[in-house]
């Protein structure tokens, strides 16, 4: 998961002088795709520039050259497939750490508070490049989209899944996702920002589905409750 951005994003060694290497191909991709997905609604708005920039830790002395092919990018959203493709094949072997990406480009697609339809139609374009299914691609959206529709969605889970496997599953998830975890994991810690959305998203989505639960359950007793015979202490009316 996103332990494994602690390679890609180590840009220190990513900006030496090897321009065919596999690390500065991905830099260059990675910062051409997230600027042309910040302009997929026709507005390339500060806020998602920042959101690019917490994520993306830049030396000091390359921020310059950062800040201007960002810039440049972001200026339309044309080509976008062709840096999506050439991510997906640099990382064709790790599914996983496409996943990690992808889950970048929502970040900074959210950012603004709104997904809109355009950014959508990108997103789930650069999904189809990553090698993504339908299934992978609802459950990083609801990471980052706020649908209180899809508690169960969230956490990859049935609707008739049992007490005890719906807790067992949420244990899984925050252990998985904790930052702490990927803090020892050597997580750089501008990715431990999105650790923190998807941990809270998580445990959201987990207490909806206690606090709807409950509310089923006491429909249930209230429901039988009117049924029941009188208890041994009450007296029938003569």
């Amino acid at each position: 998961m996103l332990g494994a951005l602690r390679r890609v994003f180590n840009l220190k060694r990513w900006f030496e002088p090897s321009p065919e290497s596999k690390q500065v191909a991905f830099t260059i991709s990675f910062i051409g795709l997230a600027a042309k997905m910040a302009k997929a609604d026709g507005v390339a708005v500060p806020v998602e520039k920042e959101a690019f920039e917490t994520i993306f830790h830049v030396p000091p002395e390359e921020r310059a050259n950062v800040k201007r092919m960002y810039d440049l990018a972001s200026r339309d959203v044309a080509g976008f497939e062709l840096y999506a493709e050439r991510i997906a094949k640099l990382f064709a072997d790790e599914p996983a750490l496409l996943r990690d990406v992808f889950e970048c480009l929502f970040y900074i697609a959210a950012a603004d508070g709104i997904l809109h339809e355009a950014e959508e139609a990108f997103l789930k374009t650069v999904a189809d490049r990553f090698n993504l299914s339908e299934d992978e691609y609802l459950a990083i959206r609801n990471l980052f989209v706020e649908d209180p529709s899809s508690p169960y969605k969230v956490l990859g889970i049935s609707p008739d899944i049992s007490d005890e496997a719906l807790r067992e599953r949420h244990r899984e998830l925050v252990l998985k996702n904790h930052p702490d975890k990927l803090a020892g994991e050597g997580v750089p810690h501008e990715f431990l920002i999105i650790a923190d959305r998807k941990l809270a998203v998580i445990n959201a989505a987990y207490d909806t589905i206690i606090k709807q639960r409950k509310k089923t359950n006491k429909r249930e007793d209230g429901k039988t409750g009117q049924n029941d015979p009188p208890q041994a202490n009450q007296q029938s009316e003569p």
